[in-house]
């Protein structure tokens, strides 16, 4: 008799398939990600730079509004970069 997640992992590998990535597609993955963290890291540097400058000045508002533009920032650098790891697992295996 099998478990409740032995049947559910049944029915999850029908609906969709399990997809195999070849080294070079792993190889891209892991660049594209190098990528993302190394984008991210830049950004942080940049405006956490600025966030203190702001915060020396006393300025809350534009303290507040350089955060928002770093998570912004973040959500969208990691959307952009999802998207091309996600083209990548798309690709045929050669």
């Amino acid at each position: 008799m099998k478990t409740a997640y032995e049947l559910a992992m049944e029915r999850l590998s029908k609906s969709t398939p399990v997809v195999t990535l070849t080294a070079e597609q792993k190889a891209e993955i892991a660049d594209l990600e190098s990528q993302c963290a190394a984008k991210i890291a830049e950004r942080e540097l940049l405006l956490k730079d600025e966030i203190t400058k702001a915060v020396d000045k006393g300025d809350d508002e534009a303290v507040g509004q350089l955060e928002k533009q770093l998570v912004s920032d973040r959500k969208s650098l990691r959307a952009e970069f999802d998207e091309k790891k996600e083209k990548v697992r798309q690709r045929p295996a050669s």
